[in-house]
């Protein structure tokens, strides 16, 4: 594909916007997947060059957070190690399992972290007691995660965080910045496959990764000086806008479940 000036200042743009979504709330993907599917690239191309920018916007957040101390090493590694191999494992099984199945049921799951989100006293600014022990956590619920991000992936932000505050009882800050890690963690195991099977455009992918790398480095210090005021709204958002991106396209199966219930 014919790649310039203008497409690289574009997609950089569009990166760094995803990248500081990304960085607060998840999300960014919304952004950078349609607009890589609209240079022309074909969907696995598209997959593989998000993945990079993706993993770079992840780790460029988690190194901010790290740097004020708000991420407990002990914890992030076991859990970022769990979730780098099942992103991988994820992307090598991406062809057994049908993404039909999973377009119907995520929209269903990033509704009820919405609602979750939105309604409960879950997302607060201090930890609480953890309902599961660390090494229970990082071998049993993460590579669940992991699995799904590297099998499928939109939601997976939320879903390390929903995890995270409701299993591990971290405060909204730090569990912002645990699901960052434990995001860059399978989102560099999944594009270790790409990579592999030549599916990243090195053009794109690299201007895209820088500016995510710096719209990341502005969310995260947003997210820093807001706190849950500003971390709460934002999941809910994301996550309703997530649902219905994927509730917008005429092959998911779930909207033809409901489109149907009202046509016959």
């Amino acid at each position: 594909m014919h790649v310039d000036f203008a497409l690289l200042a574009t997609m950089f743009a569009v990166a760094a916007v995803a990248g500081a979504f990304d960085a607060i709330a998840g999300g960014g993907g919304l952004l950078t997947v349609p607009a890589l599917l609209l240079t022309g690239m074909n969907p696995v191309a598209a997959l593989g060059t998000n993945k990079l920018q993706g993993a770079v916007s992840a780790l460029s957040s988690t190194t901010a957070f790290a740097r004020r101390g708000l991420i407990d090493w002990k914890t992030a590694l076991p859990v970022a190690g769990a979730a780098a191999v099942a992103g991988l494992c994820g992307a090598l099984c991406a062809s057994l399992l049908s993404p039909r199945v999973l377009a119907a049921l995520v929209p269903v799951l990033l509704i009820v972290i919405a609602l979750y989100f939105g309604f409960s006293k879950g997302l607060k600014g201090e930890d609480v007691h953890p309902r599961l022990t660390l090494p229970v956590f990082a071998f049993c619920v993460t590579p669940l995660i992991g699995f799904y991000d590297g099998i499928f992936g939109p939601g997976a932000g939320a879903f390390y965080m929903v995890a995270i505050v409701t299993l591990l009882g971290y405060g909204a800050l730090k569990a912002t910045a645990h699901t960052k890690l434990a995001n860059a963690a399978s989102n560099l195991g999944s594009l270790s496959l790409f990579i592999l099977k030549g599916a990243v455009i090195w053009p794109i992918g690299l201007a895209m990764a820088a500016g995510a790398f710096l719209g990341a480095q502005v969310g995260s210090r947003l997210a820093m000086r807001f706190g849950a005021r500003l971390i709460r709204p934002l999941l809910v958002v994301m996550s309703c806008a997530m649902a219905v991106k994927l509730l917008s396209d005429p092959a998911n199966p779930l909207r033809h479940a409901v489109v149907g219930l009202f046509t016959h």
